[in-house]
């Protein structure tokens, strides 16, 4: 073999051995993300497919798990016990090299997510259009019979019966069945899960991502919500993009993916 033709074998040999070694630095990754659906969704429901592959083709390990209020699970545990499945995704993800956790959420998702990270340490939290307030105006005025019925339940011992509760959903009211137990563990409006609370609860260092659709309602109460009642971290982001309340994560998905590799880089 010629002097010449060596050497472009050689550089060839290099480039592509270099090609090689970007893509695996493209998605080696050891940050995590579980990403939890919204009330009465799925995994593949559109609103998390397009967000979940954008990670995964960004180098993340993701998972998405189907929660107990899934559409159709809704509701077969409680908001306390909800937290175990997450226990369950987080040791995947570890089991899969990730280093760092963070869990996002959709939703009732972010509800959930929130709540989370006030009882096992994760390096952040993504709430993408959160919702479910039991203790908005509208909440404890349109189900605040049910939920008084069921703590009647439990009180006089019938807290493991079914029955049949109104729930709400962007502001569309319609009925579930489940236990007097679980129902008032999702909806007491001075229960485990009221997001103002849960970010003021945040274990420290924890970082928080908020994003809010301009044609979301939950935009007109700003980041005096909720958002401002997590601890100072110069990680902490709130923004609105032009979307609704379903294609927040699809339209905030470069937003996330910027914010993420903040902490791969770190």
């Amino acid at each position: 073999m010629s002097m010449l033709k060596s050497r472009i074998l050689g550089c060839f040999v290099s480039i592509v051995l270099s090609l090689i070694a970007l893509g695996c630095s493209a998605s080696d990754s050891s940050v995590g993300v579980v990403f939890l659906h919204g009330k009465g969704g799925t995994p593949s429901y559109h609103s998390m497919t397009g967000l979940s592959a954008t990670l995964r083709e960004n180098g993340f390990i993701v998972t998405v798990p189907e929660m107990p209020y899934s559409k159709s699970r809704i509701y077969d545990k409680s908001y306390q016990d909800t937290m175990l499945e997450i226990d369950d995704a987080v040791a995947y993800l570890k089991n899969n090299g990730a280093k760092e956790i963070f869990i996002a959420g959709h939703s009732l998702g972010a509800n959930v997510a929130l709540h989370y990270a006030t009882r096992t340490s994760v390096k952040g939290v993504i709430a993408i259009a959160p919702g479910h307030s039991p203790e908005s105006n509208i909440m404890r005025t349109k189900l605040a019979a049910d939920v008084e019925r069921a703590k009647k339940m439990i009180n006089e011992g019938q807290g493991n019966k079914a029955a049949r509760f109104d729930d709400i959903n962007q502001g569309r009211v319609f009925s579930i069945t489940s236990t007097a137990n679980i129902y008032v563990s999702w909806f007491d409006p001075d229960g485990s899960a009221i997001m103002p609370k849960n970010a003021a609860a945040l274990k420290p260092g924890t970082a928080l991502f908020w994003v809010v659709g301009t044609r979301d309602p939950l935009s007109k109460a700003g980041s005096s919500y909720a958002f401002d009642n997590a601890q100072p971290n110069p990680k902490n982001k709130y923004i609105e993009v032009d979307s609704d309340h379903m294609s927040t994560p699809t339209v905030a998905a470069g937003e996330i993916v910027n914010w993420l590799n903040t902490f791969k880089q770190q």
